[in-house]
This record gives C-alpha cells, structure tokens and sequence, in this order.
C-alpha cells in the first residue's frame, strides 16, 4: 500500500528537489505502520520567529485507519527540518504500536471483543441511556495547547481541557463548517 503524500508550503517555494526529497521520505512510513493511509507535510518559513535557527518549519500529520500522528520541528534548514520531523514521526509510531499491541494482550481481534447486540425493546430504543461513563484527569492549559492535544489525540468532535488563563473547565468542539468553536460555561 502506498501513502497519498500532500505537500503544502507556506512562504517557501517548494521546488522539485524539494518535493522529491519530502515525498521519498514520508512514503516510506507505511514500512513502519501499514494503517496509514495519508500524509500531510507543510513545509514553511517562518520570518517572525524569535530565533533565526527557528524558522525552517516541517509539520507532519498523518491519517490511517483509527490514527492521527502529527509532529512539528523548526530548524534553520528545511531538509533538516524534513529529517527531523521524520525522526519524530517514527518515534510516535513506535509509541502508538507498543500501546496498541499492550491493550489487548490475549491476541483477540476487536471484533472478537464486542459483545453481541442486545436486543432491545421498542420503550428502550426510544429512550437514550448512558451505556458508558469515563473519568479522566484535567490538565491545565491554554487553548492553542488544547487544540494541539484534540489533534494529536484523534479526537475529531470534541475536547474538554482545564483553561489555565480562566481557571474553569471548557469544551473545544468542531463545527459543521470544519472551524473550531470553545464553549465557557457560566453559573448563574
């Protein structure tokens, strides 16, 4: 199988050498991990970066089945930029296999976990239920580190995250048109 490459840049000419060069590395990541299905490199320079050692910038995402990898390096050359986001992005592969291969240890295929459906009757079906309830510890952040969390963990419809700057639990959520929108709650 091979990986759809997408090349972005942004305030960088993206000539043929440096097309080739970014597309023969990211293609080689499906030898690493067969789900992925494509990658998106944005290459860009960045005049405002406080250090000038900084401005050369790779983004790597990558999407495949049930996946989101994203890796970010800021360099003062942009082929090793390229080298150093890759480098990043094996490493999270290898990080993303060891805990898929720890959450099921038995060998069980996913689909030998679920249940068989239960049948319902037609009062139950009408009637939404809580079927499953999670608790999970609130980091304290800001809302660009929240959406880099949302991304970086898959999540596509929502995030809820502790806003450092205003000390109360708020709701990054996706929107129909693809932008993002917060919710703050507010007590009366």
């Amino acid at each position: 199988m091979t990986v759809k490459v997408v090349l972005n840049g942004h305030n960088i000419e993206i000539n043929e050498k440096l097309e080739d060069y970014a597309t023969k590395k990211v293609s080689k990541l499906d030898h690493y991990l067969d789900s992925i299905e494509e990658a998106f490199m944005d290459l860009k320079f960045d005049k405002n970066a406080r250090n000038a050692n900084d401005r050369q910038v790779a983004q790597l995402t990558v999407r495949g089945r049930g996946t989101l990898l994203r890796a970010e390096v800021r360099t003062d050359d942009i082929f090793n930029s390229i080298d150093a986001v890759m480098d990043k992005m094996y490493r999270q592969i290898e990080r993303y296999k060891g805990k898929r291969r720890r959450s099921r240890g038995d060998g069980r295929s996913l689909s030998d976990m679920i249940a068989a459906p239960v049948d319902l009757t037609e009062d139950e079906m009408l009637e939404p239920q809580i079927v499953r309830r999670k608790k999970f510890m609130l980091t304290s952040m800001n809302e660009q580190e929240a959406i880099e969390q949302m991304l970086l963990l898959g999540h596509e419809n929502f995030f809820i995250f502790l806003n450092g700057n205003t000390t109360s639990v708020n709701v990054l959520y996706r929107r129909h048109d693809g932008t993002l929108g917060i919710i703050e709650p507010e007590i009366d």
